[in-house]
């Protein structure tokens, strides 16, 4: 579409002299996606720094059927936030303010630009902790966090974004200001109108601050890397671990050896930190208050899991430092991946006693479609969140082995589906998974949320053609 100069023009007096840029330097960084799968375009990028000036942008675009794309960190991996057809981009980077803290009533409200890392930091000022955590923390913002319904390594004990929202500030598609922002546990006054923009991905309102629940600061925390014979006594020591502390396992991340390889391989200064190899390994970590009790009583329950032939090895963090160390194996696995190459990538979910199987006839449907391609699933098994990503065979150029990405998706989506799962787990639908999910969902749900998207969007202004058509 082109977006005529009149309206530009408008927005631009609107937006003021600091809110807009038609510098194409400038707005180049905001058209391409993390992974490089998705370029957009945009004549416009608007930086409001209140919600007022939000809503009166998104006024203009309504009235004059303007599309626009809103954009928190860029952080992305579905082409939800690129503005694929030439849309105005509106990035919320500049409401970046945190308005309140209460610590006695563990809340934070922040604006929708705040960085993820500054609250964790804010609220850890505070003696406090926000749980909310991925490896994206330095870059995303929050606003997109929720559009999003991010998850990250503490779904387990933490839950999704979702969970961790109280209230809500958002700019509707005519512009008006639906104010939410409360910091209520208890507000049972009809719809939960929130939860509708939370995992929206800006296609039913725009988010432009969120109040947050905050949870009591973590006085131990217990982080090992373990060795296991595989999935399934992986998952029979995260019940064994789960059972002994009373339910303070917080992360429970699944990691393959190819995985490690990769990263000891490409990342600088990591390392093995076991001393024999192990087709599998689980980095765990567990958190309370002042319980001195909890390093013994994990050890304990490993001292169990190597009996009962569970655990083959397990090394524990003994400082910060080697807490971070074990953490960079984890978070750094997609950055070394790509040294290896094209990959292609899926964000799933199962029932967790499903993981198993799922690993099992997934990977050999992908072998049948590629001889040699090489599986990596990793992630959240502690929630049945894995990312089954296959990296190129050997010997095969890049291109080739991505010209498969949409038979080899569905072969893999179709699995998923049998075991009851979601083809998207924390990533969202963007463009990638928009039309696909038609396969999956049933005609009432997609019907839904049609009814939804031209209720709340008459206009179909907000981020169309991004997680349902209309």
């Amino acid at each position: 579409m082109t977006v005529t100069a009149d309206v530009i023009a408008r927005l631009k007096v609107a937006a003021g002299p600091k809110g807009f840029s038609e510098d194409p330097q400038e707005i180049a960084p905001h058209l391409t996606e993390w992974r490089g799968k998705y370029h957009g375009t945009s004549p416009l990028l608007l930086k409001p720094q209140t919600a007022a000036e939000v809503s009166v942008l998104i006024a203009i675009c309504n009235e004059t059927r303007t599309p626009v794309v809103p954009q928190g960190g860029n952080t992305g991996l579905v082409g939800g936030q690129i503005p694929l057809g030439g849309e105005v981009l509106l990035s919320l980077s500049r409401l970046n303010r945190i308005r309140a803290l209460d610590a006695d009533g563990m809340s934070i409200v922040a604006e929708a630009g705040v960085i993820l890392a500054d609250i964790q930091r804010k609220a850890d000022e505070a003696e406090r902790y926000f749980p909310l955590s991925l490896a994206a923390e330095g870059s995303c913002t929050i606003g997109g966090n929720l559009s999003t319904n991010a998850g990250g390594v503490n779904v387990l004990r933490y839950g999704s974004a979702r969970d961790l929202v109280l209230g809500l500030e958002v700019v509707l598609a005519d512009g008006r200001v639906l104010d939410l922002l409360r910091t209520l546990r208890k507000d049972n006054t009809g719809y939960d109108l929130k939860q509708l923009f939370l995992g929206s991905e800006g296609t039913l309102g725009v988010i432009t601050a969120a109040a947050l629940k905050l949870s009591p600061k973590p006085r131990s925390r217990v982080t090992a890397f373990v060795a296991v014979r595989g999935p399934e006594a992986a998952i029979e020591l995260l019940s064994l671990l789960n059972g002994e502390t009373g339910g303070l396992i917080s992360a429970f991340e699944l990691i393959p050896r190819i995985a490690l390889d990769f990263v000891t391989a490409h990342i600088p200064q990591t390392y093995d930190p076991l001393h024999v190899p192990s087709p599998w390994y689980v980095l765990l970590e567990a958190t309370s208050g002042s319980n001195d009790a909890l390093q013994h009583v994990v050890e304990e329950a490993m001292g169990r899991a190597l009996e009962r032939g569970l655990v083959s090895d397990a090394g524990f963090a003994a400082s910060d430092a080697q807490r971070e160390a074990l953490w960079r194996l984890r978070e750094s696995i997609s950055e070394a991946q790509k040294s290896e190459g094209a990959s292609i990538k899926h964000d799933v979910s199962v029932p967790i006693k499903d993981v198993p199987a799922f690993l099992e006839k997934g990977c050999a449907a992908v072998e049948r479609l590629v001889p040699g391609a090489r599986p990596v699933p990793f992630g959240h098994l502690g929630d049945g969140n894995i990312h089954f990503n296959f990296s190129v065979p050997k010997g095969t150029d890049d291109a080739t082995f991505l010209a498969r990405w949409d038979e080899i998706s569905r072969a893999v989506h179709d699995i998923v589906h049998e075991f009851h799962g979601s083809i998207s787990a924390e990533h969202g639908l963007g463009v990638q998974k928009r039309d696909e999910i038609a396969r999956y969902k049933s005609v009432a749900e997609l019907g839904l949320m049609r009814t939804l998207k031209r209720t709340l969007d008459p206009n179909n202004i907000l981020n169309p053609g991004k997680v349902v058509t209309v």
